[in-house]
């Protein structure tokens, strides 16, 4: 973010903000791609679903569709005290319904002040497109098919926009008005620097510079605003709104905000007003506070229509309405309802874009190999890193020694080192998101697989090293606070903002174990070229990239791990971490590609589905079938592991 406030700091410098603003909308255009809106996106499929006559204003439901099959539950409030064409305004609600008083008042004033007001429901949410749509919980199957679930929420606000153009009630001369609360001010942002027809933005009680709240706070937000690569782009907050210059913006707020702090969002309105004055367009932004808590008040209301009045209407002096806070009243939600398809959702697209995906990737061996190194981020063989280690402790028939290897700058890995007193020997690199102990406890199947105190000349004693990637165990991050939140999590928080970065949180950890690996080849105490790396939970994802990338190993054994992204997808209700949905990936390659790719013996016991339950014989026999060679099995018991783990360490067999 300091890189995208020095790009700012240049271009008022220099005086050179147009390409600045062209720079910053490219960006953002190129997250979405092709959207369905506007010219050249076909006809739209509406239909009117009922209408309500109230004071003031006129309630009508419309569908009209977005994606294909996929439709927008527009409610629209048509002004009953004033002359057509109206001038309009959008209000993409956030995360909640456009039954409660945050939408349906703010909605019902600009009505009742002239103009018409579209009201729509964001996925998922309090909202009628529940199912399938959970911001959470389908929102992050997006990333791994390259998709953002930004695209829903955006594209149904442009759509809002080729709705409007239907109508001969609607005066569209002078632009169209955008205005929203919370996740529904996001979607305005993002939406006014992508069309031209947005002539006016009021984003409220959803702004704040990205290393405030995100960064410093840790606050998990949302997969739909942490686009892939967002970071690493430099598209603050800030950024947004500078970009949507010189269109009108009035930024609102709530000085008793209880997510947005009101300071931070002062200290970005400031920049934003810098930018708007340096630029020539000062008085075309405002901020303006109301003393109010996280919510669109009757206050900003009138504010955004004495807006509206001055920039699209050019009628600054022109009175607002005095309409008491006591003549609102809430419609009954039955009358707000459009009942839109439920069929067509955030997973189902994300199924079908990742079964096209599957149908035209190249299978190629070695373009897999390659795509997992560029997935992970590698792009030469990574060097010994440094590591701080403790004096050896004899524990009968092994030494013990525990280890911080340290992959990156600031980053150290704890590790378990248990080494034969005969050695040099084979050795087992191990990664479970359990812990690297969890293994070794009490006997546990690393420890049987060393033969630790089993070993004789006839069966060989063996290393293992269990590490730490960063994230799991003794590396696990301490509580944050915003995590008292039901959508709160590490996992989230890590995910989102390592997807922003554009270095997913995954990918790290496949860098971290390739780093182990050079670290193990480098203790005397082990035959280098005699190495299994193993892995337990999604440590089983990660042995199978170290494999993938460096093709020097003995063979690999994991166990209770992941059968497949896709199976993230499908899965209704999937019971991996947020972090296990890993950007981009299925435009590559899914894991049993990965795994057919490996050219050393691969043993993969008991694998999981998305909801952490095995895979079903008849699947894994499938699998098999389509790997020409054995590497599914249905036994992950500590007999079968040892068995898989020894038989590689020895000769590389399959051991079935």
């Amino acid at each position: 973010m300091e890189n995208a406030a020095e790009r700012r700091r240049e271009a008022l410098q220099s005086g050179r903000t147009y390409p600045y603003i062209q720079r910053i909308r490219s960006t953002v255009s190129n997250f979405y791609g092709d959207l369905p809106v506007g010219q050249g996106s076909g006809p739209l499929q509406t239909a009117k679903v009922n209408s309500f006559e109230k004071d003031g204003y006129r309630l009508e439901n419309v569908l009209f569709d977005s994606f294909p099959g996929w439709q927008v539950n527009a409610t629209v409030y048509v002004p009953l005290d004033f002359r057509p064409p109206f001038p309009a305004v959008i209000v993409p609600v956030g995360h909640s319904g456009k039954q409660f008083e945050n939408y349906q008042f703010p909605a019902q004033f600009l009505a009742r002040s002239g103009y018409l007001a579209v009201l729509f429901d964001p996925p998922g949410q309090a909202g009628e497109k529940q199912p399938g749509n959970d911001h959470f919980v389908d929102g992050v199957r997006c990333y791994l098919v390259g998709e953002t679930s930004s695209r829903y929420f955006v594209a149904d606000a442009l759509r809002c926009i080729d709705y409007l153009e239907t109508r001969d009630d609607v005066d569209l001369n002078a632009g169209v008005a955008m205005t929203g609360v919370s996740g529904g001010g996001t979607t305005t942002t993002l939406a006014g620097i992508l069309d031209h027809r947005i002539s006016l933005l009021g984003p409220s009680c959803c702004l704040t510079r990205l290393a405030d709240l995100d960064i410093t706070q840790c606050y998990a937000g949302c997969p739909e605003t942490h686009i892939w690569r967002r970071y690493a782009d430099g598209i603050d907050e800030v950024d947004l709104l500078c970009a949507a210059s010189p269109k009108p913006v009035l930024l609102m707020a709530g000085e008793d905000d209880e997510v947005f702090r009101i300071q931070d969002t002062r200290l970005l309105a400031d920049e934003v007003a810098r930018f708007y004055q340096l630029s020539g367009a000062g008085d075309r932004f405002e901020f303006f506070a109301d003393q109010a808590g996280h919510c669109y008040s009757l206050d900003q209301a009138r504010q955004f229509v004495k807006f509206m009045e001055r920039w699209m209407r050019g009628r600054a002096d022109s009175p607002v309405p005095m309409l008491p806070e006591s003549s609102f009243s809430l419609d009954p939600y039955t009358e707000l309802q459009c009942h839109p398809r439920q069929d067509v959702n955030m997973r189902s697209l994300a199924i079908e874009r990742a079964r096209e995906l599957e149908e035209t990737r190249d299978q190629d061996a070695e373009r897999i190999r390659r795509a997992a190194a560029d997935v992970a981020g590698i792009a030469a063989k990574p060097a010994v890193p440094d590591a701080l280690f403790t004096e050896c402790f004899r524990i009968w028939t092994h030494y013990w020694q525990q280890i911080l290897i340290g992959p990156e700058p600031g980053i150290e890995l704890p590790g378990t080192f248990i080494y034969s007193e005969d050695y040099p020997t084979g050795a087992i690199l191990h990664f479970d998101d359990a812990g690297r102990n969890r293994c070794l406890y009490r006997n546990g199947t690393l420890a049987q697989a060393i033969r630790f105190m089993d070993g004789d000349e006839s069966h060989p004693e063996y290393a293992v090293l269990s590490v730490d990637l960063r994230g799991w165990g003794d590396s696990s991050p301490a509580m944050y606070p915003y995590e008292l939140a039901g959508w709160g999590g590490i996992d989230r928080c890590l995910a989102y903002m390592s997807a922003a970065l554009g270095d997913p949180l995954m990918s790290m950890r496949m860098r971290d174990g390739l780093a182990s690996l050079a670290y193990l080849r480098s203790r005397l105490e082990v035959e280098p070229e005699k190495i299994v790396v193993t892995g337990s939970g999604f440590g089983g994802v990660i042995a199978l990239h170290v494999a993938a990338i460096d093709s020097a190993l003995k063979g690999v054994v994991v166990w209770d791990s992941l059968i497949s992204f896709r199976s993230l997808i499908e899965t209704e209700n999937y019971a991996w971490p947020a972090d296990a949905f890993v950007p981009q990936i299925l435009l590559q390659y899914d894991l049993p590609e990965l795994t057919a790719s490996l050219p050393m013996p691969v043993a993969i016991l008991r694998p999981l589905d998305g909801m952490v339950q095995p895979v079903p014989v008849e699947h894994l026999t499938e699998l098999n079938q389509k790997a020409d060679r054995q590497i599914y099995f249905a036994d992950s018991s500590r007999e079968a592991i040892v068995e898989q783990v020894q038989h590689k360490l020895v000769d590389g067999l399959e051991g079935n």
